[in-house]
């Protein structure tokens, strides 16, 4: 018991660097999250898609040259050995291939999917951030209420065994304000465990063990979201929702690639150039230098593939009906977001002010219970409900607290609006601890 009231009282200093705020460990998060480093590496990726598509429009060119040792045996002219060499040039300039261009407009969506990605991404990480922040602060907070409480639960204690001694009060006074201690001491050592255990999942998102933290403070500001209209919150996310936005891109690149399966059925025409160099060939026993200059247009009809494009056509038109339905799915579940997270807004106002008042009750039921003890009409139980009730007030509200700003970060992040710039806000609540 001895080591963990130690731990108890030592946790606040536990890290002697200045304490960060939530703006702070989000730069930290930023540099260090393998999760966020992955999305920017998938949009290094997805934005290349581009010039790939474009390549397909543009001119190909490609360059051959061979030197080759020639042994021939002919019964017209015996044994010839020589050496030709040949270099050719060749040029094509695709005039209309429908698959091509289609493979270009499924790179520009390529290209949007990633920046949505991204986007999505970096949303995540300031909600899981903030999410990780706050629960390191509830842990914290929890562990300050149960050092408080179990202060003044062994005040109760000593105070009964007093009155024990000189025959004021019975044993059992003294054995409930003991199995109270026992039971703080229990619930002390979950609050330390838990405290580690949301402080790694901190340092999993920037990659070091967590600094001392700013604290929120009494300055919370409640406010119903702006503007007060959930049918306005969810308009506003099924246009700006990164999600949505990734979602509707894979439904048009769906669709681009039925149109590109199609036109395997249709002609394609390219002008071509090329220009080559024979020397020492081979003519009748003649060695012969050619040159050769070529320009024109080639035209070519697929015939038909064995039934190969037909089928790729339908598993396309299977895909775009599957791209539809996710669509359609991720915008439900974007609706489902949005109304989540202005309900949490609201109701987490109406919740903090509601808690703010059940902590002044408990506060004056307390004092009430004390002042009976002393006069006898209250028992050492009374007392230590009433102090229950008070510390159980007290981790409800700043439960609530910081379940109501993060709900509020949710529904920016649900509408697409979530940025740096809110932390900052955020900022403007917390204390230092230094």
């Amino acid at each position: 018991m001895k080591q963990l009231s130690l731990a108890l009282i030592g946790i606040g200093f536990s890290h002697l660097a200045l304490a960060a705020n939530l703006s702070d460990i989000y730069h930290q998060a930023q540099n260090s999250d393998a999760a966020y480093a992955s999305a920017r590496a998938a949009y290094r990726a997805g934005v290349e898609k581009l010039p790939q598509g474009r390549a397909g429009l543009l001119p190909q060119a490609s360059l051959n040259a061979s030197v080759l040792n020639n042994d021939t045996q002919s019964s017209l002219f015996g044994n010839m050995n020589y050496t030709s060499r040949s270099a050719a040039v060749t040029v094509t300039q695709p005039i209309y291939r429908k698959q091509n261009w289609e493979q270009y407009e499924q790179a520009k969506q390529q290209v949007s999917a990633a920046e949505a990605q991204l986007a999505s991404g970096a949303q995540d990480l300031i909600l899981r951030t903030a999410q990780a922040y706050f629960d390191v602060l509830q842990s914290q907070d929890n562990i300050n209420f149960v050092r408080a409480q179990k202060a003044a639960i062994g005040e109760q204690l000593a105070q009964a065994k007093r009155n024990f001694e000189v025959g004021t009060a019975t044993i059992t006074d003294s054995n409930e304000a003991q199995a109270r201690s026992d039971l703080a001491n229990a619930q002390g050592i979950a609050a330390l465990n838990d405290l580690q255990i949301k402080q790694r999942a901190l340092q999993r998102i920037i990659g070091t063990m967590p600094p001392k933290l700013d604290a929120l403070g009494d300055k919370l500001q409640l406010a119903p979201p702006n503007p007060a209209n959930m049918d306005v919150w969810i308009a506003r996310a099924e246009l700006g929702s990164p999600v949505l936005k990734a979602q509707l891109a894979g439904y048009e690149i769906a669709r681009r690639e039925v149109e590109r399966n199609r036109a395997g059925h249709y002609p394609t025409l390219d002008a071509v150039a090329s220009y080559s160099d024979n020397r020492n060939q081979n003519f009748g026993g003649f060695q012969v230098n050619t040159k050769n200059a070529v320009i024109g247009v080639e035209f070519n009809l697929p015939l038909y593939q064995g039934g190969l494009v037909g089928s790729r056509v339908r598993e396309a038109v299977a895909n775009q009906d599957k791209a539809r339905a996710d669509l359609e799915d991720a915008r439900r579940q974007v609706d489902l977001n949005t109304s989540q997270a202005y309900l949490g807004v609201t109701s987490g106002e109406a919740q903090v002010k509601a808690l703010e008042q059940a902590l002044i009750s408990s506060q004056t039921s307390l004092d009430s219970t004390r002042l009976g003890f002393e006069v006898g009409v209250r028992t050492t139980v009374d007392v230590l409900n009433a102090q229950q009730q008070l510390y159980s007030a007290k981790r409800d509200l700043a439960a609530a607290r910081y379940n109501y700003i993060l709900s509020g970060l949710r529904l920016k992040a649900a509408a697409g609006t979530l940025s740096e710039m809110d932390l900052g806000e955020v900022d403007k609540w917390l204390v230092s601890n230094n």
